[in-house]
């Protein structure tokens, strides 16, 4: 079973990857990264562990790779 990370974590490794805190809406927190392209990313607020398969969407999304995580 792969390792599963806090929304605290992911932000935490977005932020020193250059993403900035943009709003929040509920209990989802949007990021983005200016550039060309601009990347924005949406990551769920709050939570112990986020899914796998939304961990990999959130990589997916913002370019940043696995291993940044570790």
């Amino acid at each position: 079973m792969p390792k599963l990370y806090s929304s605290g974590q992911i932000i935490k490794v977005l932020q020193q990857k250059g993403f900035i805190y943009i709003s929040q809406r509920g209990s989802y927190v949007k990021f983005r990264k200016l550039g060309n392209p601009t990347v924005t990313v949406i990551i769920p607020a709050g939570r112990k562990e986020i899914p796998y398969g939304t961990f990999k969407s959130i990589v997916r999304q913002s370019n940043v790779t696995e291993e940044n995580f570790k």
